[in-house]
């Protein structure tokens, strides 16, 4: 990808991310009907807001791009013949939307084949749009684009560590490998997920550690991270576009620290 295709594709989906926002803001602490995705007892909720944002979304990427794939987390994926393919979660974060909390976001990212070109967290009550691609990692409030860099913490021992809650690890052996991390870091606390991965980019913590759902959970944000100087793979150091277990560093040095942890 050339930079002239690349800042075309950045401005679409700054654009196209604003709008999206104010159809999450038209939702956002107001009532709203909440409905259940999963099975039997468990509680995985997804609303009008989730739906008609991805709706959203999808028409415009469509109607732009007709020959790119599409994946998005609440309609089956669209396939495309240009090798391009755009992840979307309409709302990362459903649990906080829903409890008033701003600490949700909209993402969308942009692969080409394999490799996560460009991604994009809009958290639209704060304004805020956190984005990266080759030309680096930016965030844009108003009128204001500042760069973003991860912190040089050198040892877990100072490091703070963000998980947006352990009800998301599979089993007690995948919780207990998280919990030998967070043992060692100076802080770690609960809450946050999309923002957390941006508050890492932004150089206000050093990991995130997670089991997230799947591509579009974490696709839009390793460009965020990558471009800001840190590290999105997964618990055994592989690439994490598919989602699982993911580990995000602020630097080579603490990645390798918790990635031995919790393969330990």
């Amino acid at each position: 990808m050339d930079k002239i295709q690349e800042q075309e594709y950045l401005a679409f989906a700054r654009e196209i991310m604003r709008r999206a926002g104010a159809i999450a803001n038209r939702y956002f602490r107001r009532p709203i009907p909440i409905d259940s995705k999963a099975a039997g007892a468990g509680f995985d909720p997804v609303t009008a807001a989730d739906r008609e944002i991805e709706a959203f979304l999808r028409g415009e990427i469509a109607a732009k791009y007709p020959d790119h794939a599409i994946l998005g987390e609440e309609q089956a994926e669209r396939a495309g013949s240009s090798g391009w393919r755009w992840v979307i979660d309409p709302i990362d974060g459903t649990r906080a939307f829903i409890s008033g909390s701003p600490l949700w976001g909209i993402l969308l990212g942009l692969m080409q084949g394999d490799n996560c070109m460009l991604g994009l967290m809009y958290q639209p009550y704060l304004q805020e749009t956190f984005y990266g691609s080759s030309a680096g990692a930016f965030l844009e409030k108003g009128q204001e684009i500042r760069p973003l860099a991860t912190r040089a913490t050198r040892d877990l021992d100072t490091a703070t560590l963000y998980c947006t809650h352990p009800s998301m690890f599979a089993d007690e052996q995948e919780y207990r490998r998280f919990m030998n991390v967070a043992d060692r870091c100076r802080l770690m606390r609960y809450g946050g997920d999309c923002y957390a991965y941006c508050l890492l980019a932004g150089g206000y913590i050093d990991l995130v550690i997670e089991h997230v759902g799947g591509p579009y959970d974490i696709v839009p944000l390793i460009p965020i991270i990558e471009a800001a100087g840190g590290l999105v793979t997964d618990w055994q150091g592989n690439a994490a576009i598919a989602g699982g277990k993911i580990l995000a560093a602020a630097n080579q040095v603490v990645h390798e620290q918790a990635l031995s942890i919790l393969n330990a």
